[in-house]
């Protein structure tokens, strides 16, 4: 029998919620709420989350739970990512989030991070069989070389969108010593990454950041992204003001600032495992989280 539950990421760029009906094996979306947060950014470049984006947390606290509850949601589950994983203060923003709304929020590791985007992208993803995950966010990018059980190995490095902005100062449009700089920033990240090379591998892309290079360069719904299309988002984006990129693409304000560096991640990303397309999936760390919560794996709090 179907159960309504929800779960919300803080993560590095948003904070959002999922309800959905979930037997444990499908989710079906009840509600989908999110506010545009780019903690990955300031935590980058202040190593702290400053008062007026904590009050933005402690206000999208309180809407996440009366959203979960007027759903009828029977558990909530919230938790965090990367950019509240490396503010420094983030006890105190965790507890003063507990004290003024209720919510309880639990900030998990890249491994688990790396298990819900796995749960979810499954959900529309099986008949792909892929051997890459990636998963760009504000703050981070985890990749992982999987199965069609399991995970094999993962990694979680610091190329999120905002952290590429933090150490570039890119922005549109964009200056060539910042386009170098960001470049730079993303390879030697990249250096360091130690998962496994795999012969012509089938790689798939999930969240925020994927999502956004996919309605910006498909309108009509293929969820297959070349490699080229990647390089012409690139051209495209590093000339236009963020007003054309919204016009041109059809996104939203706070999405469009983030195109530019995420193809730059997916690009490199590409590049680095010899990928010419990537799936980019509809689903992630929500829907993973809210089968866990089904199978009993996670227990959530009253709404």
């Amino acid at each position: 029998m179907a159960k309504i539950l929800a779960a919300a990421d803080i993560g590095s760029n948003t904070a959002h919620l999922l309800v959905g009906a979930t037997d444990g094996d499908i989710v079906m979306r009840i509600d989908n709420m999110n506010e545009w947060i780019p903690l990955g950014e300031v935590v980058a470049k202040a190593g702290t989350i400053p008062k007026e984006y904590i009050e933005q947390l402690v206000g999208a606290g309180k809407e996440l739970r009366k959203v979960a509850g007027g759903k009828k949601a029977n558990a909530l589950y919230v938790f965090a990512t990367e950019a509240m994983r490396s503010a420094k203060n983030h006890k105190d923003v965790l507890k003063r989030i507990k004290q003024e709304t209720g919510v309880s929020v639990d900030i998990i590791p890249p491994q688990r991070e790396a298990e819900f985007s796995f749960y979810g992208v499954r959900l529309d993803t099986r008949e792909i069989e892929p051997d890459l995950m990636f998963e760009v966010g504000g703050g981070s990018a985890q990749i992982a070389l999987v199965d069609k059980n399991s995970i094999i190995e993962e990694t979680s490095l610091r190329l999120g969108t905002g952290r590429v902005i933090a150490e570039s100062g890119l922005e549109n449009p964009v200056n060539a010593d910042a386009k170098k700089r960001a470049q730079d920033y993303i390879a030697s990240v990249l250096r360091d990454c130690e998962v496994k090379q795999v012969a012509e591998p089938k790689g798939l892309a999930s969240g925020g950041v994927a999502r956004g290079l996919w309605r910006a360069l498909h309108p009509d719904g293929d969820k297959r992204i070349f490699i080229q299309e990647i390089e012409y988002l690139i051209w495209a984006t590093e000339r236009l003001s963020t007003e054309r990129i919204i016009e041109r693409f059809n996104v939203k304000p706070k999405r469009a600032a983030t195109l530019l560096p995420g193809a730059m991640v997916y690009h490199a990303l590409m590049d680095k495992f010899g990928l010419g397309e990537i799936f980019v999936s509809e689903f992630g760390v929500r829907e993973g989280a809210i089968l866990e919560m089904a199978k009993g794996k996670i227990k959530g709090q009253q709404p």
